[in-house]
């Protein structure tokens, strides 16, 4: 009846088995019955509990004795809750009976070794290692979830290393086991058990590429940490000494999800006799673990540092834009940190190199930097200055043709907190900038969008960034914090918008006003010239069409109003197919909480005051913000990027632990 493996029974000699404290064990009555017998029962020692297994319609239990008919496959299991103290303590009887039932027609009987055998991890999501019984070899999602976490431990706390701690297969510092989720192993029963029985820690293969696990003796010395699974060691044999009741371990994460890699591992102890022919399992607990996805920050959260580039081309040094960066951060109560020429390679497009992230389980969360596959003057910073105690790094690269524009993470930005169709996503949406949906042209590489769809928890929007010459969707959007109700707003770059404030001041009699003032070697355009310039006309309804394109797509996918949205004015040329802001692109900000650092975009001065900058004031201090206009032009606008491609943020993470979302 029941598809579990049955203790056999027998008249003729005594069996002895080993059985786990709280897991039924079945035992076959059916092995080896007297001649005439029709009935049973079964009695035992007052720690066992005896359960009957049948079918109700088909038996009657029994009264009065507790005979069971032989003919009505009716099963029996034996549970009990405590370990043994001696080998083969427990007793059960099976008697059989005939007609006459007063006289037994046999006996089977069983003795019986009760262990407790359990591995545990934090499946209560608490920080701490609690012993259970139910739900362990499973993981869910949401509040009322359960499942261990587990951490890719790739920061470097070896400061002898050049690598992440996860490269060495070794423990060098007792720092890394902070980055790694313990695991206890508990026994309890007679030692004499492990004359004929041992306990084995085991993975499925392909996990152990994804694992390793430590095995903890205590105490503030390397050698009393051991490696015991992982790539290299496929099982284990513990160790356990006389007496022994509980073993320590720490399990390291080797591998982020990624395309061929749920995140999903396990690991098992089993209990196996070695007394017979062959090694027989008798019983296993698995636990599972999810690994900690790498998450985004949104320019909402809170900034903490603020990084830029020292550089130096034929126009000078950008030690103006450095002492305005670093005004700006002492505002906001953000550290600001320079990535020196030497480090840099006079590379200034720090946030095409990398993105900030973090990862997180109950127990510890640590910062971790993801190295753009762009591979330029900033390609060794983020792996050499970066890289340390607590703070992590993940790259993915491009292994067969060589990386496009869009590989560069200025194409990469994340959504706040939204709910679409009553779909939340607390941590927000990840934005992609892309060609067109089945037209041919440049997509962010294959391998980076892949790893981070499998991070499950910001689920990625693709937009359209391929109409832009260098096509990152940093050139048309960015989100910015506001102290009202809905708590964000999103910029978008508007043609239309700005066409229509030029349109106003020429009504006003401004239109001799002009665009560019204040720059020397720059061709000046007046409002009218501007206006009446059919080409830059034809660019500007193009390059319409592209932003509001992406703006239903926005709307549909972070389930925005048209009130969310603020049209920040801009206007872009053609160069060939692709546009090229025609100004300082105001959109392209650093946003550091309250305080904005705005591309100055030089736009004609009326009464005293820029027109452009005015409207932007206008627009965003409502809400809460403060515009502060930053003089990029010759340090990154006329070489196709401003503030926020010059500049990088690492954020606040999350208070909202992803683990209690739905994806």
């Amino acid at each position: 009846m029941a598809p579990r493996k049955a203790v056999r029974l027998s008249l003729r000699k005594p069996t002895h088995a080993v059985c786990v404290a709280g897991v039924e064990m079945l035992v076959d009555i059916y092995n080896d019955v007297p001649r005439d017998a029709e009935t049973f029962g079964v009695s035992g020692s007052s720690e066992v509990e005896v359960i009957m297994i049948y079918d109700p319609a088909r038996v009657r239990k029994p009264t009065g004795k507790d005979h069971w008919p032989l003919d009505a496959n009716v099963d029996v299991a034996l549970s009990v809750d405590r370990a043994s103290t001696e080998l083969n303590d427990l007793k059960v009887k099976v008697s059989y009976f005939g007609q006459q039932e007063g006289r037994a027609l046999g006996h089977s009987k069983l003795y019986l070794t009760c262990v407790d055998v359990s591995l545990d991890v934090d499946t209560g999501r608490t920080g701490k290692v609690k012993r259970g019984r139910g739900n362990k070899n499973a993981w869910r999602w949401g509040p009322g979830g359960y499942g261990a976490i587990l951490l890719v431990n790739c920061d470097k706390d070896n400061q002898k290393s050049t690598e992440p701690d996860l490269r060495d297969g070794q423990l060098r510092t007792l720092a890394s086991l902070q980055d790694m989720s313990p695991m206890v192993l508990s026994f309890e029963g007679p030692d004499e058990l492990f004359d004929r029985h041992k306990l084995v820690l085991k993975a499925p293969v392909s996990d152990l590429e994804r694992v390793r696990v430590f095995c903890a003796r205590g105490g503030n010395s390397l050698s009393n940490y051991k490696q015991v699974l992982g790539p290299e060691h496929l099982s284990y044999e513990v160790e356990r000494q006389p007496g022994e009741q509980e073993i320590w371990f720490y399990v390291e994460g080797l591998a982020f999800p990624d395309a061929d890699f749920s995140g999903m591992v396990s690991l098992s102890v089993s209990l196996v006799d070695t007394g017979g022919l062959l090694e027989v399992p008798l019983f296993t607990d698995t636990v599972a673990f999810r690994v900690a996805p790498w998450i985004m920050t949104p320019n909402t959260q809170p900034p903490l540092e603020l990084y830029v580039c020292s550089v130096m081309d034929a126009h000078g040094s950008n030690k103006q834009f450095l002492e305005d960066m670093a005004h700006l951060a002492m505002k906001a109560n953000c550290k600001l940190v320079t990535c020196p020429r030497v480090d840099n390679r006079n590379d200034r497009w720090i946030q095409d190199e990398i993105e900030f992230g973090y990862i997180e389980a109950p127990h510890k969360s640590f910062p971790v930097v993801f190295d753009s596959p762009r591979n330029r003057g900033l390609k060794d910073f983020p792996y050499k200055k970066i890289l340390g105690p607590d703070f992590g790094y993940v790259t993915r690269e491009i292994l067969s043709a060589g990386p496009s524009s869009l590989d560069s993470f200025g194409n990469l930005d994340v959504s706040p907190p939204v709910t679409v169709r009553g779909v939340k996503y607390p941590l927000g949406r990840i934005l992609i900038g892309s060609s067109l949906p089945k037209n041919p042209g440049r997509r962010m590489a294959k391998v980076v969008r892949d790893f981070l769809k499998a991070q499950q928890v910001q689920a990625p929007v693709e937009l359209y960034s391929d109409w832009l010459s260098v096509g990152h969707v940093d050139e048309f959007l960015s989100f910015v914090p506001t102290s009202d109700q809905k708590g964000f707003r999103l910029l978008l770059a508007s043609p239309m918008a700005c066409l229509k404030l030029f349109q106003e001041k020429r009504k006003e009699g401004h239109g001799e006003a002009v665009q560019f003032d204040g720059l020397k070697d720059k061709v000046k355009r007046t409002i009218n010239e501007m206006l009446e310039d059919r080409h830059l006309q034809r660019d500007s309804l193009h390059v319409q069409s592209c932003i509001d394109w992406n703006r239903e797509v926005l709307k549909r996918e972070l389930g925005l109003a048209e009130a969310d949205i603020v049209d920040i004015p801009q206007l872009f040329l053609l160069s060939g197919s692709y546009a090229e802001a025609f100004f300082p692109d105001m959109v392209n900000m650093v946003v550091l909480g309250e305080y904005l650092g705005i591309p100055k975009p030089f736009g004609p001065i009326i009464n005293g005051r820029c027109c452009l900058e005015e409207k932007v004031r206008e627009l965003l201090e409502p809400l809460g913000l403060r515009c502060v206009f930053i003089d990029d032009y010759l340090s990154y606008h006329r070489l196709l990027g401003e503030i926020h491609c010059g500049t990088n943020v690492r954020r606040r993470p999350f208070s909202f632990r992803w683990w209690n979302m739905e994806p």
